[in-house]
């Protein structure tokens, strides 16, 4: 939403249609249906809570299954047929690794210091894809040493913030070889670079977001894309005459804690490991309400039975110490329960001495004593006898450690995740060309998954909200339940006083599925009081799907709705980790509705969807055989259009994982044609802002 735009003023202009509004104003003038009137009166919204008791339900579920499972280890060969469940899931979850191509290693200078030396190293990840890195090498000391990883948690200048450059020069006074870079989206490897080298949609978590979120619809994991850049980190140390091989950790805080994790988890390699502030559960995470990056929820981790700990277990029993903090947003009731689960596990292995937890008494940060804890562990695993203690640091300036002269690897022309995004978006598109008519049905249906929507749904008659300001005067309200604790909203708009039960004796009827608040559309939608007039003997209903309107979240963050960061995305993103996305959650609503309208005798109805609801519905009305006109207002142009854009205002929620390795919604828009599908300013990647 555009910055000092209201919500309504930005659900009015969003709703606007330019075909029929000057038919909309013959029956306004007509007297025929009631003029909407600007308003500043708030959407209905009487299930605030509903999609977080939901997933909480849903992740108490898993929590449970999950226990049960590893209470049930009892030998060491249940732990290690564990630990190899947990490193084939991993797999699984993260995706398919690419290709190793030739790393191309420039130092692009050194830094000399007392007892250690900072080479600026830049090498490719992936062609053409530079990484940015500093090389911590001590200088007094003969031979291969222990070796470390270091991951960047959310630090705006990477690993030239001070708590990573004191880690990383830390280990170094210690006698560790330390490689360090920058994550993606941070300090010198910007992907959304304006001509002033700075990021023009926000560095760390907005970049995350918008680069991460359109890799679920080209089918890879943004997880995997991160953790790649540290696995290829350790092939570079590899390469080092100074390193042992043997002896190679990875450690890091926060993000780089979530690193540090999933490295854990999928790379055998590493010799120890230290995430530091991050490791919970997810079930903690979502009972606190807290969103986390794209990358931070790996694509069908819940459905694959993963939480946070079974990435760490897919490394035993090599050394592990979770450090968290007393005061850290990230539950340190989690990290505790985390620990005594892994204790056992390693105790069943025969290496319960292994495992370790520090909990440092202040707030989220790789402070002194989480580092220091950190030193003595590895020191334990390597044999290093210096003690934990920290030594006497020198905090560099950010510029002195820039490997690219101004900072950023744009200069380099290094691409960024959105070009290898495109670029994957419109090979599958010349590899699926137009998918057959006869075929889409089936792939809609397969991706829909085995779950049927309930023929006769049960439902609720909600007591009746007056003066509206609805085109008709009356409606009834009804709490259709697509499955436990989902309801699905719907309005009957009447010119009689009608409260109970829908009236049966009509074939024909009008299903609105709303954009983002049927209420507010009643008030302001030009279409919609267009096809109320025009269908006086009609039936016409009106939908809010799940997370929409009456059950728009109120949680995560103060009016966070449309934030990027916000409750919208908070429970996307768990749908895509439970392996079922919210568009399909949102498609089994409209179809639970539609057979709903069934049971009253309405087996010929007029589909007709706005914005976000038009993606659902689109999908319903190439199953439902009842739906025998379509009309789609501001739908989306294509899932190709939103992969391959530079920038697009569509939300996760709306996004289908994998989608594109089988269809697109013009595959869709083309069958739909069938059942006389019209189009009505269908909107680009932009959300109709910038697209025209």
């Amino acid at each position: 939403m555009p910055s000092g735009t209201s919500r309504r003023q930005f659900l009015h202009s969003a709703s606007v249609a330019t075909l029929g509004a000057a038919i909309a104003q013959q029956w306004w003038a007509s007297g025929a249906v009631a003029q909407p009137q600007p308003t500043e009166m708030a959407p209905l919204n009487r299930f605030p809570r509903m999609m977080q008791e939901y997933y909480v339900d849903r992740m108490r579920a898993f929590h449970d299954k999950r226990i049960t499972r590893l209470d049930a280890i009892e030998t060491k060969e249940d732990a290690i047929a564990y630990v190899k469940s947990c490193q084939e899931r991993v797999r699984e979850c993260l995706g398919p690794q690419p290709e190793r191509t030739p790393l191309k290693p420039q130092i692009t200078g050194v830094i000399e210091r007392d007892g250690y030396r900072i080479e600026k190293l830049i090498f490719e990840s992936r062609p053409g894809f530079f990484v940015t890195s500093n090389l911590y090498v001590p200088t007094n000391i003969e031979g291969p040493r222990p070796a470390v990883v270091g991951t960047c948690g959310h630090s705006h200048n990477g690993k030239a913030e001070a708590a990573y450059q004191s880690f990383s020069q830390g280990l170094a006074r210690k006698g560790y070889v330390c490689l360090i870079f920058d994550p993606i989206g941070q300090g010198e490897r910007l992907q959304y670079v304006n001509e002033h080298l700075k990021s023009h949609v926000g560095v760390g978590v907005q970049e995350h977001l918008l680069a991460g979120n359109q890799k679920f619809l080209v089918g890879e994991s943004f997880s995997m894309w991160r953790a790649w850049d540290g696995m290829r980190a350790l092939d570079y140390l590899l390469t080092r005459d100074e390193v042992d091989p043997a002896q190679i950790g990875v450690t890091g805080n926060s993000g780089g804690g979530t690193m540090t994790t999933l490295l854990s988890g999928i790379d055998p390699r590493w010799a120890m490991s230290a995430p530091s502030c991050y490791v919970t559960s997810f079930v903690r995470n979502l009972e606190n309400e807290l969103p986390a990056d794209t990358e931070q929820c790996p694509p069908n981790a819940l459905a694959l039975g993963l939480d946070h700990e079974d990435f760490l277990a897919a490394l035993a029993p090599k050394p592990v110490i979770i450090l968290a903090k007393e005061q850290d947003f990230f539950d340190v009731r989690g990290a505790e329960a985390a620990y005594v689960r892994l204790k056992r596990l390693y105790g069943k292995l025969g290496k319960e001495e292994n495992i370790g937890l520090f909990v440092g008494p202040t707030r989220h940060g790789f402070t002194q004593e989480n580092r220091e804890a950190m030193y003595g562990w590895f020191n334990g695993v390597t044999g290093i006898d210096n003690g934990p203690a920290e030594p006497d640091l020198t905090i560099e300036k950010d510029e002195t450690l820039w490997c690219v002269p101004e900072g950023q690897v744009s200069q380099l022309n290094s691409k960024t995740v959105q070009q290898f995004t495109r670029e994957k978006a419109q090979t599958l598109a010349q590899q699926r060309g137009e998918v057959a008519a006869h075929e889409l049905k089936t792939l809609v249906k397969h991706w829909l998954g085995d779950r049927n929507p309930p023929t006769d749904p049960h439902y609720r008659i909600l007591r009746n909200r007056r003066d509206r300001q609805y085109p008709r005067k009356y409606f009834a309200s009804y709490a259709v339940e697509s499955e436990p604790g989902v309801q699905a909203i719907v309005y009957r708009i009447s010119d009689d006083w009608h409260f109970s039960r829908p009236a049966k004796g009509s074939k024909q009827a009008v299903l609105y599925v709303s954009h983002h608040s049927a209420d507010a559309e009643l008030r302001e939608n030009e279409l919609l009081a267009q096809t109320i007039g025009e269908n006086p003997n009609v039936p016409v209903y009106t939908l809010d799907v799940r997370g929409v309107g009456e059950s728009q979240p109120n949680t995560a963050d103060v009016n966070s709705y449309l934030s990027a960061y916000g409750c919208d995305f908070l429970y996307a993103i768990h749908g895509v980790m439970f392996g079922d996305a919210y568009p399909r959650q949102r498609t089994f609503d409209v179809l639970t509705v539609l057979n709903w309208l069934n049971t009253f005798d309405h087996q010929e109805i007029h589909l007709i969807a706005n914005g976000w609801g038009a993606i659902p519905s689109t999908f319903a009305a190439v199953l439902h055989p009842s739906v025998k006109r379509v009309t789609l207002q501001h739908a989306l142009t294509s899932y190709t259009d939103l992969a391959a854009a530079e920038d697009y205002e569509w939300p996760l929620s709306a996004m289908t994982p994998d989608i594109l390795q089988q269809f697109d919604l013009p595959d869709c828009y083309r069958y739909l044609k069938s059942k006389g599908l019209k189009q009505i300013d269908p909107w680009g990647p932009k959300a109709g802002k910038m697209d025209s």
